[in-house]
């Protein structure tokens, strides 16, 4: 019996030993140190300081000296400025220049496949321009393809931002498009829901198909009257919006004229996208509800700065914008990109410092300010401990030139390095 024994336990040991030659220990994340001139931590400028980053994580911040370059692979960045990576808080993703194709031609005669190609060189552009996450406000008929999108970049099939994503978006029945002959019932670029059943069946299976937000419009160009007109009402607002919050899911609002943008706020929701009709007294109103403006200054196919910065419009925008600082009102930076072509996303920054922003709160809107607006204060947004690795170096300092954003010398995402 002992012989017998005893032969077993050397077959096991043939058969095991092998196996445990053979397996592999646990990677070890790699380490990365990181040598700017300056880092802005999302709220602070610090001369001479590091970061180390280690696997997809931002290991230590510091002073130079103080941050051990031990293991580390260095990366010296002199004379720029290492950021958290930038927030693109209004992107469409699956939408591209109107200058190249109009948004009806876009959405009934491109099919998806082609779309979803597209939209690859779309996120890499976004990447290589500083822009680590983006929310995609509405896939403009292209159904769910953003979630899809946002999966294939987490599972690194494709280079890309963070994407959140709101699928298809919601609008009230016809007001939007594209419009053809009235007896052609034709698919909308968004959703159309109305009323209590409705509203509340679409909120719950837009979310239940991978919304991280949920998108609607509270006005849009609609009825025989000339410009945008209110949509849904108060109690159909705040219906999606408590619905949505069952989730955890926040709600942003397309809206420009006054009276929506009031019913916006009042219902409760998170943000506010244009608001180019805004008065100070709706300001008023969101600064004291903590609702965002997100203010699509540059949003469309012309070009920035416009050919006409005195025209009506610009004007408008200019005014609109001043009273929502004026007010105190929370800016999260968004552009609208889709519009105007992917990658070109520093412009709406630079929009904003040229309509009386101070530069270090433009940067501050599109990192930890964005960060907090988004409900991710403490994944991104600010180079600390314990951040994801999401960073981005520009030429020169962007906190007194914004222009400086046009400079990218240094792009990781994740810990992983997309331009150097």
């Amino acid at each position: 019996m002992r012989l017998m024994r005893t032969k077993l336990l050397l077959a096991l040991a043939v058969v095991t030993l092998p196996a445990l030659i053979g397996a592999q220990a646990p990677a070890v994340p790699a380490i990365t140190l990181l040598k700017p001139a300056r880092v802005f931590d999302g709220d602070t400028m610090h001369e001479g300081w590091a970061v180390r980053v280690r696997g997809e994580r931002i290991d230590a911040v510091g002073p130079e000296a103080s941050v051990s370059a031990a293991g580390a692979k260095v990366i010296d960045l002199p004379g720029s400025t290492l950021t958290p990576g930038l927030v693109e808080g209004h992107s469409h993703i699956l939408l591209h220049a109107y200058s190249e194709t109009s948004w009806t031609d876009q959405v009934s005669k491109e099919g998806l496949a082609l779309r979803v190609a597209r939209a690859t060189n779309h996120l890499r552009a976004t990447l290589q321009a500083g822009f680590t996450t983006v929310r995609d406000l509405g896939t403009e008929g292209a159904q769910y393809a953003d979630v899809e999108l946002r999966d294939a970049v987490r599972q690194g099939i494709i280079p890309g931002p963070r994407i959140l994503a709101s699928t298809k978006a919601i609008v009230a029945t016809g007001s939007y498009q594209p419009k053809f002959i009235a007896e052609w019932n034709v698919p909308q670029g968004a959703e159309e829901a109305d009323g209590v059943d409705s509203l509340t069946r679409v909120v719950r299976d837009q979310i239940g198909r991978g919304a991280d937000w949920i998108k609607m419009y509270a006005d849009y160009r609609w009825g025989p009257m000339p410009g945008s007109r209110p949509t849904f009402s108060i109690e159909e607002l705040k219906l999606a919006v408590e619905t949505a919050k069952s989730a955890g899911v926040p709600v942003a609002v397309h809206s420009n004229t006054a009276e929506g943008m009031r019913r916006a706020t009042l219902a409760g929701v998170e943000t506010i996208e244009h608001g180019g009709e805004g008065t100070p007294d709706v300001f008023k109103l969101m600064a004291e509800h903590h609702v965002a403006l997100c203010p699509t200054i540059t949003a469309g196919a012309g070009p920035w700065p416009p050919a006409n910065p005195n025209s009506p419009a610009q004007l408008r925008k200019k005014e609109s914008f001043k009273a929502a600082l004026d007010a105190g009102v929370t800016i999260i930076n968004g552009s609208d990109v889709g519009t105007f072509p992917h990658g070109d996303n520093a412009r709406e920054l630079e929009a904003m410092v040229a309509y009386g922003m101070p530069p270090a709160a433009a940067v501050k809107s599109a990192t930890s300010v964005a960060a907090r607006v988004l409900h991710m204060e403490n994944q991104i947004g600010s180079v600390k401990q314990g951040r994801f690795a999401d960073l981005a170096a520009f030429d020169g300092d962007p906190t007194k030139d914004i222009s400086a954003l046009r400079k990218v010398k240094f792009v990781m995402k994740n810990g992983v390095i997309y331009k150097q």
